[in-house]
């Protein structure tokens, strides 16, 4: 129901809107430095290297070794000239020495990368790789300098290890290839070189680059990867090449190959080794993955500008992995038309059933939750968001998790409301992503957002990345409204795609965006150590008028709806957005018309749960 409210009595005159939000000195300097501007864009300034990687490699299903060599072209567009390259090898967190966030077992563990050639600029440099972490620095004889390109060629082996996680074997003849070739890390305009180690907790930050890959695979193994697949009749044979293509152009689900087809050898072409070829452009990672026995099942989605395919490899018998294809299907469409309403920008999405529910660019590796399909549904819509960031823009998952994170989480509860309704994504959302968080008040729990995300840990880390940034989304959608909030979101996401946004970035963008000055929003939600949690301290009605006193004693500049009993049994609802509290984010007075006799008032924020509910009500 709609009605007016008289007014909210704000109990301060000072305004906070033309704060000024922290930045580190660094980030300071890049902006300084005109890499980046104050109204949200890259500065006229901004920069970002690029490589162009053309790696061959191998699987060796028996030995479980994925061996290459690749060459890149690395061009450096930075104004520095730089004296060492630093390469970034992740799955040498495998390593018994590696330093991680958590215990591992013994499957876990592998001898790491070994590298058995590195060449730079035809010059042959001596490397040993055996005690190298995830990241190191290769010192350069000549430096590369700006404006200048590099020529550099690796020739390396590392082994599958036995426990899948992000990569590795899900099972002894199907293994996800992933941070699968030694990368040039990432040098940018704010920390010059990514020297951060990964430690199996934060994610990744990568480069833009031009993928060609070309992957050795042993008979009978059908490859899906990222990318534009590019000679399918080299290596399947007809009646499966026949539907693998039917599929591209279908909107029904084709089972491409089923598990009996694929164990009798009848797939792919009868070669010992058969070699596919992939390629995709201006992205931030490759990876991919093989069996001999999954289940291939294919369709396609007609979406603005392109039709776009849609696969899934599974086990026989994945109940919820059967759905996967139509899921997807779904979900590339209502991405593209609803939120964030921008069209999914690849040409290809894949699904591996594997055990990491973990997002790559077009393909997921998800663990099968065949009991829930719900749960199941909304894991796959969460990856597949997962696109938008931090591929479409290339975030620096690394140190600011919730960039992407909470914008994921975000994106799976509004396609869970079409999905299974909003009672259902409601109670999914507070029961999986905010109970936990609101109902511990433990120390870790209340780090400001803005903590880079390698100094937070384990749940801290998981409610900063996932729940509290999702919910800031969420409230900011609320206040500004969905038409201005979609304004101001595309405004972002069209400066920033194909780039490397930082937190400013996202701020001074959906301030222009807007047209409003968010900074007092942002550093509430940001910057502070608030959680949720109101109190209606009084409430008294004269006659034809209901006030209510609030105290906003958690602090986060929440939306809320108050529920109005009245004497006679009736029930009113009004809800207010966070524009309440822009004035002052500690206290308010509710000022509402009434007609009646007024029994009782109460708070309820919904998924904004309240940290101590029973004090959000008053008797009259």
């Amino acid at each position: 129901m709609k009605r007016i409210i008289l007014g909210v009595v704000l109990l301060a005159s000072w305004q906070l809107s033309a704060q000024e939000l922290y930045m580190p000195r660094n980030i300071k300097k890049a902006y300084e430095n005109g890499t980046r501007d104050r109204s949200g864009v890259p500065g006229k300034n901004y920069w970002q290297n690029k490589g162009m990687y053309n790696v061959e490699v191998k699987v060796d299903a028996n030995s479980k070794i994925v061996s290459g060599k690749e060459t890149i072209v690395y061009t450096n567009n930075s104004p520095n000239a730089l004296n060492d390259l630093a390469i970034r090898f992740v799955n040498n967190l495998h390593k018994p020495q590696a330093p991680r966030s958590g215990v591992v077992s013994k499957d876990f563990l592998s001898s790491g990368l070994h590298i058995k050639s590195f060449v730079v600029n035809g010059e042959k440099y001596m490397v040993n790789s055996d005690d190298w972490g995830t990241v190191e620095k290769v010192k350069l004889n000549t430096a590369l300098k700006s404006k200048a390109k590099a020529e550099v060629k690796i020739e390396w082996e590392y082994p599958l290890s036995v426990q899948s996680g992000r990569e590795g074997q899900i099972d002894p003849e199907t293994f996800y290839v992933a941070y699968s070739f030694p990368r040039i890390s990432v040098y940018d305009d704010y920390n010059g070189w990514d020297m951060l180690p990964h430690s199996d907790r934060q994610e990744f930050y990568n480069d833009f680059n031009d993928y060609s890959f070309a992957i050795t695979a042993p008979k009978n193994y059908v490859v899906w990867a990222t990318g534009d697949f590019l000679n399918p009749e080299a290596v399947l044979q007809p009646e499966y090449l026949k539907r693998y293509k039917s599929s591209l152009k279908s909107d029904k689900v084709i089972r491409i190959a089923d598990e009996h087809e694929m164990k009798s050898g009848k797939v792919t072409r009868p070669n010992k080794w058969n070699v596919w070829k992939f390629k995709a452009s201006h992205i931030t990672d490759f990876c991919f993955a093989l069996s001999n026995h999954y289940v291939w099942d294919g369709a396609s989605v007609q979406l603005k500008t392109k039709r776009a395919s849609v696969q899934a490899g599974y086990k026989n018998g994945a109940k919820d992995f059967e759905h996967y294809v139509e899921w997807m299907r779904y979900n590339l469409d209502w991405f593209s038309k609803n939120w964030p309403g921008v069209e999914y920008p690849y040409n290809a999405m894949t699904a591996i059933q594997g055990y990491a529910d973990m997002e790559y660019p077009m393909m997921i590796n998800d663990t099968s939750i065949p009991d829930d399909f719900q749960d199941a549904r909304l894991t796959a819509d969460h990856e597949i968001a997962h696109t938008y960031f931090p591929f479409y823009m290339g975030i620096n998952e690394t140190r600011y998790a919730f960039m992407d994170e909470g914008w994921a989480t975000t994106l799976e509860y509004l396609i869970g409301i079409d999905e299974n309704g909003e009672a259902k994504a409601k109670e999914f959302y507070k029961n999986f992503r905010v109970k936990r968080w609101i109902n511990d008040p433990s120390a870790e729990q209340d780090q400001p957002v803005i903590t880079m995300s390698t100094q937070v840990s384990g749940a801290g880390y998981g409610n900063n990345s996932y729940v509290k940034a999702s919910l800031s989304y969420l409230a900011l959608k609320d206040y500004l409204g969905d038409d201005l909030f979609k304004k101001a979101l595309h405004h972002y996401m069209n400066n920033w795609n194909g780039k490397h946004p930082i937190p400013w970035d996202y701020f001074n963008s959906m301030t222009t965006g807007s047209g409003k000055n968010l900074n007092w929003f942002f550093n509430n939600w940001f910057y502070t150590n608030n959680y949720i949690d109101l109190k209606v301290t009084n409430a008294a009605q004269m006659n034809d008028l209901l006030t209510v006193n609030i105290e906003n004693a958690g602090g986060f500049a929440i939306p809320f709806d108050a529920e109005i009993r009245y004497e006679d049994g009736a029930v009113e609802k009004l809800h207010f957005s966070p524009a309440v509290w822009e004035k002052d984010q500690k206290q308010m007075v509710l000022t509402v018309p009434v007609k009646k006799k007024v029994k009782s008032v109460q708070l309820d924020g919904g998924i904004f749960m309240d940290y101590t509910p029973d004090d959000n009500q008053k008797t009259l």
